[in-house]
């Protein structure tokens, strides 16, 4: 087994979170005046952290100080709503248990605000993962390396150890930047075609497929 650790997005990897992100999203522009998205722009949107969710969901023009404003909105409101119908991929808490019964470490790195992705985390997978990191001010965001590097400094781990596993083009550089193996998984937030025009070389339709690729690798 090549791997000792496998490092997670959460959003579209671990859980559907998209309703409640969408319901949020709206909530936060309709509060501000703006007009709302679709569920599937939001889709389209989700993944390069809070801030440029909103540099995209806002219209074209919209000042920086009103763009801001919703964002405090979304902040408050998705916090508190963040597990509304939020639920885990069929197959991902078996996953979980099947890797670290093989010895492996879990972390998540996501993009996510870190008081989401921690609450979320504790909520769902509750003394699953050795490292958590979400968004936090300071910190580069993927598809930078900066919270990766993080996480493998914690658990004492080189790149040749971990694999990265996620459902975007944003995973997929974050791996390339952490010069680290990917694996892509298609049940997420993009399509199959965009993770391949990413450059992603594996992929994953089942979590069934995720560990045997893991385990055998």
């Amino acid at each position: 087994m090549r791997y000792t650790a496998v490092v997670f997005d959460l959003d579209g990897t671990l859980l559907y979170t998209l309703e409640d992100l969408f319901l949020a999203t709206n909530h936060a522009l309709e509060a501000v005046g703006l007009p709302p998205r679709t569920r599937e722009e939001v889709r389209r949107f989700v993944g390069n952290g809070y801030r440029q969710l909103f540099r995209l969901a806002t219209p074209d023009g919209t000042p920086d100080e009103l763009q801001e404003r919703a964002l405090a909105i979304f902040n408050t409101y998705y916090l508190a709503h963040d597990e509304d119908h939020t639920e885990p991929y069929p197959g991902i808490p078996e996953l979980l248990a099947q890797l670290k019964e093989a010895g492996i470490s879990l972390a998540v790195v996501s993009n996510k605000g870190d008081a989401a992705v921690q609450d979320l985390m504790e909520s769902y997978f509750p003394q699953t993962f050795a490292a958590i990191a979400g968004e936090r001010e300071g910190v580069r965001r993927k598809p930078a390396p900066d919270t990766v590097l993080a996480v493998m400094d914690k658990l004492g781990l080189a790149a040749s150890d971990i694999v990265y596993v996620g459902d975007s083009e944003v995973d997929v550089a974050t791996a390339a930047n952490v010069g680290c193996a990917c694996i892509a998984v298609t049940w997420g937030y993009r399509d199959v075609a965009e993770l391949l025009a990413a450059g992603a070389t594996t992929l994953a339709d089942t979590t069934d497929e995720l560990a045997r690729i893991i385990l055998e690798s």
